[in-house]
């Protein structure tokens, strides 16, 4: 098991962010996610700051835990950007990228889609994100790479340099269990961060079918990861130490623990405490 810490990329500074990304790592956490929103949870009162650049800010802070955005809706972003984004990242935290990737909230209350002109039809950004992840993989590659596809097209290029990581940057899926396109897509690529359809909180008979699935499709020697969580950790400790418990006898390998913008003395507690671990 491992312990991810989830960060908002709106309301807090990005030089707070990343002395929030060494104290974490002081205390403990294996990961930091950041949230992926051009303008925070649709509030546009709300100071909102671009991810990569604090994932950068806390890659220079820290030397050992993994960096990711929690989720990447790749259908607003262009796809070469975000390969060049993500392997310049790599390359800086010498290896420690994940990129979670999925069709982001609901765009009907989301201004970075509606307000922008982005495509607002959930089926078109499937497809759309879809077409990205075979996009960034064949970029990440490092050889001549070309793609024709319904949304995206790219004449013959190389890009380097490749990441540090290999085969290439792990690629975990975001969005609603069981609804089959996002658990699909997850069973496809490296890991899953889906949360549970209308109650959010994924149990363990979830975690074990979607395990399961991943075995069924990918054979039982297929290195995926299952992270789970996303909330503010809840006023009882040792509840949620069980149900964590539960979930990683199910299969989960990462738990996350969500930290709201909020008086920042409070978010340096929250984080200084370390993550809930069952062992």
């Amino acid at each position: 098991m491992q312990y991810g810490l989830a960060l908002p990329n709106g309301g807090v500074d990005p030089r707070t962010m990343a002395e929030f990304a060494g104290l974490a790592e002081a205390s403990g956490w294996d990961g930091i996610f950041i949230e992926d929103y051009i303008v925070w949870q649709g509030d546009q009162s709300v100071p909102t700051y671009d991810p990569w650049v604090l994932l950068s800010a806390m890659a220079m802070r820290t030397r050992r835990v993994r960096l990711s955005t929690q989720i990447t809706p790749l259908a607003r972003r262009r796809p070469w950007k975000v390969a060049r984004e993500t392997v310049t990242l790599d390359h800086l935290s010498n290896g420690r990228v994940i990129l979670g990737a999925g069709l982001g909230d609901n765009v009907t209350t989301d201004v970075s889609f509606s307000a922008l002109g982005e495509e607002m039809d959930a089926k078109r950004r499937a497809r759309m994100l879809d077409e990205a992840l075979d996009i960034l993989v064949g970029l990440w590659s490092g050889e001549p790479f070309s793609f024709d596809g319904e949304f995206h097209h790219v004449k013959e290029v190389t890009l380097l340099p490749r990441p540090v990581q290999t085969p290439r940057i792990p690629i975990w899926i975001g969005g609603a269990y069981p609804l089959k396109g996002p658990t699909q897509r997850a069973a496809r690529w490296d890991g899953a961060c889906l949360y549970k359809h209308k109650t959010h909180y994924m149990l363990p008979d979830d975690v074990g079918a979607l395990k399961a699935l991943v075995v069924s499709q990918r054979g039982a020697s297929t290195l995926f990861d299952i992270a789970v969580g996303g909330s503010q950790r809840r006023a009882d400790w040792d509840e949620e130490r069980a149900y964590i418990q539960s979930l990683a006898e199910a299969g989960l390998t990462w738990w996350t623990e969500y930290v709201p913008p909020d008086d920042l003395d409070k978010m340096r507690a929250c984080i200084a405490r370390g993550p809930l671990r069952i062992d």
